[in-house]
């Protein structure tokens, strides 16, 4: 499994409220808008995980940390997320993609990362948790 972590600032102009409700009944959706079945062919998941800043439990200072969302997307292979990669970035609707993202994002350019996760034994008895992801209707 691989996961793809892509780090984002609203603008500005936006409150947290509009960036949140922009993104979520616009953005995430703009690739099923524009036709494509599924909207983000082989992804297993797809977050978005809006930022609080919170006070540092040592020093009481609250430290934004730079960025309003982090976005997750879990895929199963690499080759599937290069598959989705080259898809996004097809010259057809990517001025569509970069003009809906000015509406949101500070910026087109937000740091992108593939991520390698290490779980810890967190039971009741050292032993691994398992999440089970079940589909909804």
């Amino acid at each position: 499994m691989i996961k793809q972590i892509v780090f984002l600032r609203k603008r500005d102009d936006l409150s947290m409220d509009q960036f949140m409700d922009y993104y979520e009944n616009q953005h995430s959706r703009l690739s099923q808008k524009m036709g494509a079945k599924p909207a983000l062919p082989n992804a297993q998941r797809y977050v978005r995980r809006y930022v609080t800043p919170q006070p540092n439990p040592l020093t009481g200072e609250v430290i934004h940390p730079g960025y309003d969302c982090i976005m997750e997307i879990w895929w199963n292979s690499l080759a599937d997320y290069q598959a989705a990669m080259k898809g996004l970035s097809d010259p057809a609707m990517l001025d569509i993609r970069k003009a809906d993202e000015l509406q949101l994002f500070a910026s087109n350019s937000n740091p992108v990362c593939l991520v390698e996760e290490h779980d810890s034994p967190m039971g009741p008895n050292g032993e691994m948790m398992q999440v089970q992801l079940v589909p909804q209707d």
